[in-house]
């Protein structure tokens, strides 16, 4: 096993073994709630940028007369 193996096989274990203390001291409930905290921020992230995407498109079309055209006496 190389170093390189050995520190990221630590690192994985140290992970599993962070998040089993940390379910054993705060409960199954605490990962329920940061996961619902979460989706809220995403879900409140995607309505911004539909916001500012809709916003950018208001007022970008100009109806009316082109001002490159000719005129034409109709």
């Amino acid at each position: 096993m190389t170093v390189r193996e050995a520190g990221r096989l630590g690192g994985l274990i140290g992970g599993r073994k962070g998040g089993l203390a940390v379910k054993a001291q705060r409960g199954v409930e605490f990962y329920q709630e940061i996961g619902k905290l979460g989706g809220q921020r995403v879900r409140d992230l995607i309505a911004a940028g539909r916001r500012a995407e809709s916003g950018a498109r208001r007022g970008k079309t100009r109806r009316g007369r082109n001002q490159f055209a000719p005129e034409r006496g109709v």
